[in-house]
């Protein structure tokens, strides 16, 4: 069987790029308030950025699970995107790509970031054949994310919802319809050539 692909498909302009997280109200609607992340938005924790609205979706069930109740779109720099993707390992040992196991884990201890490609879903959240990029920040990379590429924030959580309502009504073409169109990002290849197994 074919390796899935791995790509990195978002909704991106010529200098931004959008991402989703999922928080608590307290935390979401201050951030979409503000356009920056609140005083209690933990900047010492690994964060977890997802260009794929749908894999958000799967992680978030559609803004349902304690703690995810807020969808946020957060729109960023692609200069800081490229720079964190750039700067990450992979969040698994992978042999033939590393060195040795000790090699990776050095890598991984030093790294600002790191790289998960996990399947893409559909619209009913099930697993698709090609990969997605998730990209895990910690240190410099999150005061970096929080203070500098941060360009906007939005409440994305009743675009959810009514996605999934559409979905659950069984009207899956006119979910697809208000899906962000995400497309492949410019230098995939070239810019994840670090994260391939």
């Amino acid at each position: 069987m074919e390796e899935p692909q791995r790509r990195i498909r978002a909704l991106h302009t010529h200098s931004t790029i959008t991402v989703y997280q999922a928080y608590a109200p307290e935390i979401g609607l201050p951030a979409v308030r503000h356009g920056r992340f609140p005083a209690g938005w933990k900047r010492d924790r690994m964060t977890w950025i997802k260009p794929s609205f749908l894999w958000m979706m799967y992680r978030c069930g559609w803004g349902t699970k304690p703690g995810q109740e807020t969808v946020l779109a957060v729109e960023i720099t692609r200069e800081g995107f490229e720079w964190a993707v750039r700067n990450a390992c992979l969040s698994s040992y992978v042999r033939g790509l590393h060195p040795d196991r000790s090699a990776w884990q050095r890598e991984l201890k030093r790294a600002l970031a790191r790289v998960q490609w996990d399947p893409e879903r559909d619209l009913h959240l099930q697993p698709l054949p090609r990969r997605s990029l998730q990209l895990g920040l910690s240190g410099e990379a999150v005061r970096r994310y929080a203070d500098e590429w941060t360009v906007s924030i939005n409440d994305v959580t009743p675009l959810a919802r009514e996605i999934h309502a559409l979905v659950s009504g069984g009207d899956p073409h006119s979910a697809a319809q208000l899906l962000p169109q995400e497309r492949d990002y410019p230098g995939t290849d070239e810019l994840t050539t670090h994260l391939r197994s």
